[in-house]
Parts: C-alpha cells; sequence; structure tokens
C-alpha cells in the first residue's frame, strides 16, 4: 500500500512539474505579446488595426533621416488609413523641405494627407504643408514666407580692427564665398544670388502647382510676407479654419478612411546616448554643430524673418 501511495504522489508530482512548465511557457509568451504591443504603442513600430496615423512637425526643418523613416512607415503600413502632419515651424533648409514634400506626396499616392498648422508654419514649414492635400490653420496661424534667404556673418573689418589677416588661396573669386573672414566680391555676390532666385523660383512654382495660383494672386503671396490664418485663406494659401477636429472631420469624408478611425501616433525616436546624451541629441537634431564647426558652409534657408 505505501508503495502505491508512493506512486501516486509521485506521479502527482511529476504532473505538476509539467503543467508548471507549461505554465511558465504561456506566461513568458504573454509577456513578450505584451512587451511587443507596448513597444508598437509607444515605440512608433507596426500597427496592427486600421487607424490614422499623426506626425508632428516641429522646430527648424533639416534633412532628417528620423523623420523620413518615420514618413516611410506611415507610407508603407497598410493599416495607416490616412495621415496627419502638425506643423510648428518656423521653416529651414531648402534640403531639408524639399525632402519632406516628396516624401508626402509619395503618401499621398497612397492615402489622404491633411496638414493642421500651429502657431508658425511658414517658409520650409509652408513647403511641407502643400505638400499635404488639405491644409487647416488657426485664424492666427502665422504662415506664408514664400522666399529664400542666406545669411552669414562678416567679422572682416572687426578682425582689421584687431590686426589679424586671413590668407586664402582659392582658384577663383567666387570659389569659397561667401565667407565671415573677408568682404564679398561682387563675383561672389552675383554667384550666391544666382543660388538664391533658383531656389525661389523652384518654391514659387510648388506654390502655383498645389495651390492653383498664379499671375498677380501668386505674386501678392510669394513675396516673402506672411499672413494670419485668416489671411491665408482669403488669398488661397490654405483651406479652413481650425484644429485637429477639422482634420479628422475631413478625413472621415473620405469614402476610403472609416468614420471613427483611432489616431495613432508615430514618434520621432532620436537615440539618447553619445556625445551629452539628450544635450547632443538637440545638437545634432537642429544642426547646431555643424553650424559651430563651420564645416558644412552657408546653406540656403526658406526660412520666417
Amino acid at each position: 500500500m505505501e508503495a502505491l501511495e508512493r506512486d501516486f504522489y509521485e506521479e502527482r508530482r511529476r504532473k505538476w512539474r509539467r503543467s508548471a512548465f507549461w505554465r511558465g511557457v504561456f506566461v513568458t509568451l504573454g509577456v513578450f505579446v505584451l512587451l511587443g504591443v507596448i513597444g508598437a504603442w509607444f515605440g512608433g513600430g507596426p500597427r496592427f488595426g486600421d487607424h490614422i496615423a499623426r506626425v508632428d512637425l516641429t522646430g527648424v526643418i533639416y534633412d532628417d533621416p528620423v523623420l523620413e523613416a518615420t514618413l516611410k512607415k506611415v507610407e508603407e503600413n497598410d493599416n495607416a488609413k490616412a495621415l496627419i502632419l502638425t506643423i510648428s515651424s518656423p521653416g529651414g533648409t531648402t534640403v531639408g523641405s524639399e525632402a519632406v514634400y516628396e516624401r508626402l506626396r509619395k503618401i499621398a499616392e497612397k492615402k489622404p494627407v491633411v496638414s493642421v498648422l500651429g502657431e508658425v508654419a511658414a517658409s520650409g514649414g509652408y513647403i511641407a504643408a502643400i505638400g499635404t492635400d488639405h491644409i487647416i490653420a488657426r485664424g492666427n496661424t502665422i504662415t506664408g514666407s514664400i522666399g529664400v534667404i542666406m545669411e552669414y556673418p562678416d567679422v572682416s573689418d572687426l578682425l582689421t580692427k584687431l590686426g589679424v589677416t586671413m590668407q586664402t588661396i582659392r582658384s577663383s573669386d567666387i570659389k569659397g564665398g561667401p565667407s565671415p573672414f573677408r568682404k564679398t566680391s561682387p563675383e561672389a555676390r552675383a554667384a550666391e544670388q544666382a543660388l538664391i532666385d533658383e531656389s525661389f523660383i523652384w518654391f514659387r512654382d510648388l506654390v502655383e502647382e498645389r495651390r492653383g495660383l498664379s499671375g498677380a494672386k501668386l505674386d501678392n503671396v510669394a513675396n516673402g510676407g506672411v499672413f494670419t490664418g485668416r489671411m491665408a485663406l482669403k488669398l488661397g494659401l490654405i483651406d479652413a479654419i481650425g484644429g485637429f477636429d477639422v482634420a479628422t472631420q475631413y478625413l472621415d469624408s473620405h469614402d476610403s478612411v472609416e468614420e471613427g478611425l483611432p489616431v495613432d501616433q508615430y514618434v520621432l525616436e532620436y537615440e539618447e546616448g553619445g556625445f551629452l546624451g539628450p544635450v547632443g541629441k538637440f545638437l545634432l537634431k537642429n544642426g547646431t554643430l555643424e553650424r559651430i564647426s563651420g564645416k558644412s558652409g552657408p546653406r540656403l534657408y526658406s526660412i520666417a524673418k
């Protein structure tokens, strides 16, 4: 009898150990699934259900691989049925603004794209806006600033007073100009003006194409001036006055977008590590290190002044 009892309890222990093993397996799998869902929710990973994507474009616009990759996720995710781009930017480099515009047009080939302008969406910020199908702004949003500018310091007089002379050997008067260490020659200024003019024509043509403006109507807005949202609506630069709710209402009216879809934020994930951690991330994102080093040289800006 004792032997039977021992066998019985031994068999129960074996069954308990087997069940405990499988419970551990299922719990572990459940934890991994939960972590995956949390990571997708907070980290901008793949979404599992139909939704409206949201991306925030803030600050000065530079050629930004992280922003490019985030927008590409929206483009390639079939569950993202539309995109709302919020813009709070005074402008940026022409290259950075061009990259955002082109990516938005690619997204718009597959799904509706609408922009919501914040306190300011001017110049390069407006280039991003016209990359969308529908532009919404607050009545007092500052927008427009359709123009291009290049700026550089001139400390040549100060160096002369200090008795400092910069010696430069170059192949022509326009090579390496403009420079803060010498007066800009007429030839160099003319060469830089040609760059500005060509980029401005590109910007102006975008506005003409995307907003359907021409002649005097285009001249009235493509003069570098800025406008409130109310003024921009009358001038044909935007489509509606309002905020995020107006954007969702606009998308709900599209046959391709199911009414009432949740809005899913796609977060721009910049690396925290490296030089000075968050400080280094901020400097790199905003191009400050390049401006300090001077290695990048002058840039073309389409930025509100």
